[in-house]
């Protein structure tokens, strides 16, 4: 039999909402794995109420719930306590984004799991991380995000910090647990063992600090990480110029930035003293700035101003709005932005799949799950319950299901 992807056969029994855990799975299901979205009685996932909706049924949701089995339960229930265990006995992998202690207090703590299950990898995707002081809060992205020093710097340097209008923490959490699992996957091929994972939100985006925490620390606080606007920092030029007709990022390092200066008709920079060197432009920021962008501005275009800098190979880049990069070829050709077609919605545009493998190249054909659709499904196929149970588990209000 051939193999659809490369989790295939994998099965996931995934009670994650909003957006951390859903990323993971959602990369997940992309790649094939089997998997059980478990969803509380009697909403479900909370996303399925976020915009853009028609007729009841979210887009958000269906982004990020492609491929996988609902199944809406009553999650404090005894009845729905032993369906749940007889599928964690059957599951490679549980993933949660609850609460830290929520899951313990459902009956499915790690040494309880680790028990039905010893091979079973148990994730669990949090703000703040099981341990810590910070812990027991709640937490999402932009919480994480203000106590992991991100929110400080961002935005202009004599203003109040600014938010960034996507899901940087959420996803790459997503993504990171998503990773973590994989190699998880792989030592239990190796040992027979499962293992707890925990992910948060917090330990991610601190992850992402390139070059403020450890500037701060090695130069014994000399620098101080700062809001810089459309400028950054620390690296000049690395920001956004006006050109002619709009706004233009350019990112010009060491051996780049003397071709920049040639193309510019300004070969006399790379050798004077306030910009001959990365701290120099840095110090002298805002006269670069002015030739720069009047330098932009002799061009008729941004496209002829930007071509300019390609020629030389000077990173450079159109600020697009999403309308734009939407519509973009590049986006389109590589499917960095895909249409899909949902049951309810019809079609509309997502993002892609950022996992490339060669062995498989194609998408699969996914569905996004209406509310408790696979009940019947899991509890007939997978654990063998009879029409007469199901029914009356539905005739008692443990199971739930909706057309959204």
């Amino acid at each position: 039999m051939t193999q659809k992807h490369i989790l295939d056969g994998y099965k996931i029994i995934d009670f994650t909402q909003y957006l951390a855990g859903p990323s993971a799975t959602r990369l997940m299901a992309e790649m094939g794995a089997d998997i059980v979205k478990v969803e509380v009685a009697p909403h479900g996932d909370p996303s399925r109420s976020f915009p853009f909706r028609a007729n009841k049924r979210s887009a958000y949701f269906v982004q990020q719930n492609r491929g996988k089995k609902s199944l809406c339960l009553d999650v404090k229930n005894e009845k729905s306590k032993a369906v749940l265990t007889e599928l964690i006995k059957q599951c490679d992998v549980l993933i949660e984004n609850f609460a830290p202690g929520v899951i313990g207090r459902l009956g499915f703590d790690w040494e309880t799991v680790h028990k039905l299950n010893p091979k079973l990898v148990m994730c669990s995707m949090s703000a703040f991380g099981q341990t810590g002081p910070l812990s027991h809060l709640p937490g999402f992205d932009y919480i994480a995000q203000a106590y992991a020093g991100v929110t400080s710097v961002i935005g202009e340097p004599d203003k109040p910090p600014s938010l960034p209008m996507l899901g940087i923490g959420d996803v790459t959490t997503g993504v990171h647990a998503c990773g973590a699992l994989g190699y998880a996957l792989l030592d239990v091929h190796r040992t027979g063992e499962g293992q707890l994972l925990d992910i948060s939100l917090l330990d991610c985006y601190f992850h992402q600090h390139e070059i403020n925490v450890q500037a701060y620390s090695a130069s014994k606080g000399k620098i101080v990480p700062r809001r810089s606007g459309s400028h950054h920092y620390a690296v000049a030029p690395t920001g956004i110029f006006q050109g002619p007709e709009g706004y233009i990022m350019i990112l010009a390092l060491l051996h780049q930035w003397p071709e920049m200066c040639k193309a510019m008709g300004r070969e006399d920079m790379i050798k004077d003293p306030k910009f001959a060197s990365n701290d120099a432009r840095v110090e002298n920021l805002q006269e670069l700035i002015k030739v720069i962008e009047g330098w932009l501005q002799s061009f008729d275009t941004d496209e002829a101003a930007m071509a300019a800098l390609q020629a030389v190979r000077v990173p450079v880049a159109p600020i697009l709005t999403i309308p734009q990069a939407v519509a973009h070829p590049h986006h389109r050709q590589r499917g960095t932005i895909r249409k899909i077609s949902d049951r309810m919605l019809g079609e509309f545009d997502i993002p892609g799949v950022p996992l490339r493998y060669s062995n498989f190249p194609d998408l699969l054909p996914l569905d996004a799950p209406f509310l408790g659709e696979q009940n019947r499904e899991i509890l007939g196929e997978w654990l063998g319950y009879s029409s007469e149970q199901i029914e009356a588990m539905e005739s008692d209000g443990i199971l739930i299901n909706a057309q959204h």
